[in-house]
C-alpha cells in the first residue's frame, strides 16, 4: 500500500457498500487518505504490514487487506531458534505470531477467488518464509459472510471475546476469533490450491 494508491482504492470502495456493515471501509477521497496515512504509520513502526489487492487479469486496485498485530516472542526463546530477538518483525526477524485482516473488497470481486488467492499468498508467507508458528483471523461476531469466509479458509473457530472494541454502527462489539497453526497450514494449504483449481476449471469450462 502506497499514498498513490488513494484514487484507485477510493474507487474500489465506492461500488455498492452495502455489504461494508461490519467492516471499516473508507468512503470518499478524504477518508481513503487517512485510512492509508494511518495503516502506513503503523507500518513504519513495525506493527503492521498493508497491502492492496490488484486483480490480475485488468490490473485495478480491488481492495485491500495486512498483516497485524506482529509479535516476536522473546520467551520461551525465539522461532524459529536461532533468529535474533528485540527487532521489528521482518524476514530476518520474523514475527512468531501474526494476524491477517483488515480485509475488504470492491463487491465485483466478492466470492470470487481474490480472497482465497490473497489468504493463500499471505498464510504461504507467514508459515513458509517466517515460519510463524500462529495467524489469528477475527471478525465481528455478526458478520456471517466474513465468519463464512474464514472457515472456508479452514481456520479454527477459537470463541468469542465478548465487548471486545468499539463497532462501527456505534455499538461495541462482540469478536469471533479463528486461528492457525503451523501444523495445521500443510493441510490447510492443499485445501486452498484445490479451491483454486476448481474456480479456475469451471472458469475454463
Amino acid at each position: 500500500m502506497k499514498t498513490e494508491h488513494v484514487y484507485e482504492l477510493c474507487e474500489a470502495a465506492s461500488e455498492d457498500r452495502s455489504t461494508y456493515a461490519y467492516t471499516n471501509v473508507p468512503n470518499g477521497i478524504g477518508e481513503t487518505k487517512y485510512y492509508i496515512d494511518k495503516a502506513l504509520a503503523a507500518y513504519s513502526k513495525g506493527r503492521e504490514l498493508p497491502f492492496v489487492a490488484r486483480h490480475i487479469e485488468t490490473g485495478r486496485i480491488v481492495g485491500t487487506t495486512r498483516f497485524l498485530d506482529l509479535e516476536v516472542f522473546s520467551w520461551p526463546p525465539p522461532w524459529p531458534p536461532g533468529v535474533g530477538v528485540g527487532a521489528l518483525p521482518t524476514d530476518i526477524d520474523p514475527p512468531t505470531v501474526a494476524e491477517i485482516g483488515s480485509t475488504w473488497y470492491a463487491s465485483s470481486v466478492q466470492r470470487t477467488g481474490v480472497n482465497t488467492e490473497c489468504k493463500l499468498l499471505m498464510l504461504t508467507h507467514a508459515f513458509n518464509v517466517w515460519h510463524t508458528m500462529r495467524v489469528t483471523l477475527k471478525t465481528d461476531a455478526r458478520n456471517v459472510r466474513s465468519r463464512s469466509a474464514i472457515q472456508r479458509l479452514g481456520a479454527t473457530f477459537e470463541g468469542i471475546r465478548r465487548a471486545h472494541v468499539p463497532a462501527n454502527d456505534g455499538s461495541v462489539r462482540d469478536t469471533a476469533y479463528y486461528s492457525i497453526l503451523s501444523e495445521e497450514w500443510p493441510l490447510v494449504c492443499k485445501n486452498l490450491q484445490e479451491r483454486l483449481q476448481r474456480g479456475i476449471n469451471s472458469e475454463t469450462k
